[in-house]
């Protein structure tokens, strides 16, 4: 079992940016996919962006971030980024770290985001 944690999301004006962290409680397996997905009140948990692979070797976005944001690893530090540029108020909602690893699924408590226009 591992545990998640995020950290980083805050209140940001329109057009700035934030960096979202995820530390994991023990070493990220190179074959987990590392995740980012966001939730707004009485919607459904969306996809963000994913990160495969010790070096990064596999990425995906969400359609509407691509561009904007960019997730990472830092494999020393067991910990998975989301750098977010160029927010927009449509941005706003709880972002969570998932692990998805051999068919089981980790979940951060989560980290809200809020984007004033």
């Amino acid at each position: 079992q591992v545990q998640l944690v995020e950290s980083g999301g805050g209140l940001v004006q329109a057009g700035g940016s934030l960096t979202l962290s995820c530390a994991a409680s023990r070493s990220i397996f190179s074959d987990a996919v590392m995740g980012w997905y966001r939730q707004v009140p009485g919607m459904q948990r969306e996809f963000v962006a994913s990160i495969t692979g010790s070096s990064g070797d596999y990425i995906n976005y969400k359609a509407s971030v691509k561009g904007r944001f960019t997730i990472s690893r830092d494999n020393f530090k067991n910990t998975v980024y989301l750098q977010m540029n160029s927010l927009k108020p449509e941005d706003t909602a709880v972002y969570y770290c998932n692990q998805r690893w051999r068919g089981l699924d980790y979940w951060g408590s989560g980290t809200l985001v809020t984007v004033s226009s």
